[in-house]
């Protein structure tokens, strides 16, 4: 596999993160067009892959003359530039970055010595002091679509059947906002009895505290059987979650891109988003959801209960939110322009 691949893709993370799944969703489909694979740790069998120890040992030129080395890490950019100036290997290196702030030093030092530069948003592109193609996250949308029977769906996952239901996804800590989400369904449930909240994602040891702090919140309020902290479910079953919802709730106080609400707005589920990472490029306010400040459990509020009392728009946000997310944010799409940053490189050398 490796002799005839063009590109090596590295994942120098064990534990799953945005970075890993975002490998491990692409990595297949760009090889079905393109001699690509992956190296590093953490990846599963769907994944094309070679040892690291294979990457240091391989010859010096690839099939096509030049390899290229896509790092979405700083230690892979590192990695990168001891395989192209210490072991001699013929490497152009792309970076891809997501994070939307002031980079160190030492991270500004790796980029400039970037072949290549990718943001995933506009806002991310602006961050950098150099030049960057924007290319945008996708998603999987036959994975991620509406259901056929939501009702049916619930009883299997073990949510209630009716009801307005709400949820917020992802590792719980501060930085993400759910203490927001929990204070906002709160003020939500104390006016409407029809609606649920469901929130799931892990929290790291240091998170615990945090974590355990919102459920006694919930408890006290008296709500411990409405706002559901569920325990988090491997990544192919997240679709099945989504599909039970009715809004999708990203509270966050600080993102880098955030897919969230893609996969949410891809199963027909509006989103009420806060304007941070890359939210306010996905979501049009109004039309697909609500854009909000950060903090603002109050607004957040307003609008779950304004979408719970409104079908016709939430019907109508749902059916824009699927439409938006096929014709913009398809994960192929994704695929088709990192392939073609790719092919542009191996052309030049």
């Amino acid at each position: 596999m490796l002799n005839e691949a063009d590109i090596l893709v590295p994942n120098f993370k064990r534990r799953l993160s945005g970075v890993t799944s975002t490998i491990v969703r692409l990595v297949p489909i760009q090889a079905r067009s393109m001699k690509l694979c992956a190296t590093g740790f953490g990846l599963p069998s769907s994944v094309p892959k070679v040892s690291l120890l294979k990457v240091l040992l391989m010859s010096r030129s690839g099939p096509s003359g030049l390899r290229i080395w896509h790092a979405r890490r700083n230690i892979e950019m590192v990695f990168g530039l001891i395989l192209k100036n210490i072991f001699k290997k013929k490497l152009a290196i792309v970076f891809t970055s997501a994070s939307q702030r002031h980079h160190t030093n030492f991270t500004k030092a790796l980029i400039r010595r970037m072949d290549f530069v990718v943001a995933t948003s506009k806002k991310t592109a602006s961050y950098l002091e150099r030049d960057a193609r924007v290319v945008m996250h996708g998603i999987d949308t036959d994975t991620f679509a509406p259901p056929l029977d939501k009702a049916a769906l619930r009883r299997k996952i073990g949510l209630p059947e009716s009801g307005f239901i709400v949820g917020c996804f992802g590792r719980i800590r501060h930085q993400k906002g759910t203490d927001t989400f929990v204070q906002a369904m709160i003020y939500t449930l104390q006016k409407n009895p029809n609606v649920y909240g469901v929130i799931m994602g892990r929290a790291i040891t240091k998170d615990l505290d945090f974590l355990n702090k919102l459920k006694i919140q919930v408890d006290e309020a008296g709500f411990s059987d409405r706002i559901l902290f569920m325990p988090e479910v491997p990544v192919w079953e997240m679709p099945d979650w989504y599909k039970a919802l009715d809004l999708y709730i990203a509270p966050q106080r600080w993102e880098g891109f955030g897919l969230t609400p893609l996969e949410a707005m891809s199963c027909g589920v509006p989103v009420v988003a806060t304007k941070v990472g890359a939210f306010e490029e996905l979501v049009i306010d109004g039309m697909t959801g609500q854009l909000i400040d950060a903090d603002d459990p109050s607004r957040m509020s307003q609008e779950i209960i304004i979408y719970c009392e409104d079908v016709e728009k939430i019907k109508s946000a749902s059916d824009a939110a699927r439409e938006h997310v096929v014709k913009n944010f398809k994960i192929e799409y994704e695929a088709d322009r990192l392939n073609e940053i790719y092919k542009s490189l191996l052309a030049a050398c």
